[in-house]
């Protein structure tokens, strides 16, 4: 899979457990792409807090220690609220591929987040690969982006 992150840095992943099923498949699915993947967990089922593994994805993001962030919870917002608290964070909630390609292309978005409850693996999965791939389109987009 082309990306258009930097392809020397890792992809930080992160879900609680009602994201755990597709973190980990999306993972294996990136590692098989040939990326490099930092999992900040969850590593089971167990209900856990989704701030506890979003602010660590966020963090690597934001400091430059990874070159994108991929967040999953049941709905997507808990994690998505979390990642925007920090600076330079452009978390995106997204539940279909338009909204991937156009939370990078229009917004230049460095967090994906998604709902497992609401989209299924392979649009998940799609998601997850547009928007490694899409660019961001500059020009009164960038404009805007800097507003924020």
């Amino acid at each position: 899979m082309q990306t258009t992150f930097n392809t020397s840095l890792p992809i930080a992943i992160g879900s609680d457990h009602a994201g755990f099923k597709y973190k980990e498949q999306l993972k294996q699915y990136l590692i098989q792409k040939g990326m490099t993947v930092e999992d900040k967990g969850t590593f089971s089922e167990e209900s856990t807090d989704y701030p506890d593994y979003a602010h660590p994805v966020a963090t690597m993001v934001e400091e430059g220690a990874a070159a994108a962030g991929i967040l999953i919870c049941g709905s997507g917002n808990g994690v998505c609220m979390t990642a925007n608290k920090h600076q330079g964070i452009r978390a995106a909630l997204c539940w279909n591929e338009e909204l991937a390609m156009l939370a990078r292309q229009h917004n230049n978005a460095n967090v994906l987040c998604m709902p497992e409850r609401f989209v299924d693996y392979a649009t998940a999965q799609k998601m997850a690969e547009l928007f490694l791939s899409t660019p961001f389109e500059g020009g009164r987009h960038e404009r805007r982006v800097e507003k924020i």
